[in-house]
């Protein structure tokens, strides 16, 4: 069994929600996991304003940019641009199902080209120190064996990439919404499991439906890390209780203390022109299944797009909980 010393924990890139505010704030409640940017497509940072979509808080340590795309050449210019962030890590988008990235001939579709994939690694690799890893599925549509797994897999790790992330559904890229492909294709954990022990030189991390300490002990044994999707996002204090069982932090952040934390944060982003509301709507389940959470809701939400409220907007909210 492995030791839980070397077993990786990760929030999931997730659209509309990873952004750098929402990492800021799970940083606060966990030191020690790593943290995704949302997916940035190559032509959002090489033809965009690459500074809006790369700066991030320092705090935010360890943190991996995620990329969308599927032309190498494209790939590695905009790896390079990212090398002025010093990411932690840089991830290809294999495993998004919608329609939009579809278009765009990257995500999930990119099961089918394997060799575009290891081309992309290829690229990246030559122009960046910064490891380079993938995160996919277990399949596609009618293309969900085993053995197409692996074909996948391998034809990747023959260009360097040592870190898989696997998404233990297959994607539907027809016919399903990218919600019901969360939820709808059926888990099949042990078949990423399989890859570990065929690929034991690889890193493999586990991603789908894990929701509980449980979820993550069971997992140890068998590969390297677990990846937590929107458990994180709805009930974030759930990585307080990662902090205290897998990573022993006997003292992880009280949530009344998450928030002192976080003020100072909301003061200094005001200041910028943030909205207040772009940074209160990631804290909203906080005190998820506590007393006073609705209210501690009900407040944020409903004041949060008012004009002239600030950081003590928070303290308002937490006086609710408190009593």
């Amino acid at each position: 069994m492995k030791e839980m010393d070397n077993f990786r924990i990760s929030v999931a890139p997730m659209m509309g929600w990873t952004d750098k505010h929402d990492r800021y704030f799970l940083r606060l409640i966990s030191p020690s996991i790593w943290l995704y940017t949302v997916m940035l497509t190559t032509g959002a940072l090489i033809n965009g304003d690459a500074e809006f979509h790369l700066q991030y808080n320092d705090e935010e340590h360890p943190v991996a940019l995620q990329l969308g795309g599927s032309d190498p050449q494209d790939m590695a210019a905009a790896t390079k641009i990212a090398n002025k962030y010093n990411y932690d890590e840089i991830n290809i988008n294999c495993g998004c199902p919608s329609e939009r990235v579809q278009r765009g001939a990257f995500g999930a579709c990119l099961m089918a080209e394997p060799t575009r994939v290891a081309e992309c690694v290829d690229a990246m690799k030559q122009v960046t120190d910064t490891p380079v890893t993938v995160k996919t599925r277990i399949g596609i549509d009618e293309q969900d064996s085993y053995e197409f797994l692996t074909d996948f897999v391998g034809t990747i790790a023959e260009k360097g990439c040592e870190l898989f992330i696997i998404h233990a559904r297959k994607a539907w890229l027809n016919g399903l919404s990218p919600k019901d492909n969360r939820t709808i294709p059926p888990l099949n954990w042990d078949r990423v499991y399989q890859l570990k022990r065929d690929f034991p030189h690889l890193k493999i991390e586990l991603n789908g439906g894990i929701k509980t300490i449980e979820h993550i002990k069971e997992a140890i044994p068998y590969c390297d890390g677990a990846m937590i999707g929107r458990e994180a996002y709805q009930n974030p204090y759930f990585l307080a209780e990662i902090e205290r069982e897998i990573y022993n932090n006997d003292s992880p952040l009280t949530r009344p203390d998450v928030i002192e934390g976080l003020k100072p944060y909301v003061q200094n982003e005001l200041k910028k022109g943030t909205a207040l509301k772009d940074i209160t709507r990631h804290i909203l389940g906080l005190f998820h299944g506590q007393y006073g959470g609705r209210l501690w809701r009900r407040t944020l939400s409903e004041l949060a797009f008012q004009d002239g409220q600030d950081e003590t907007l928070l303290d308002l909210a937490l006086s609710h909980v408190k009593r």
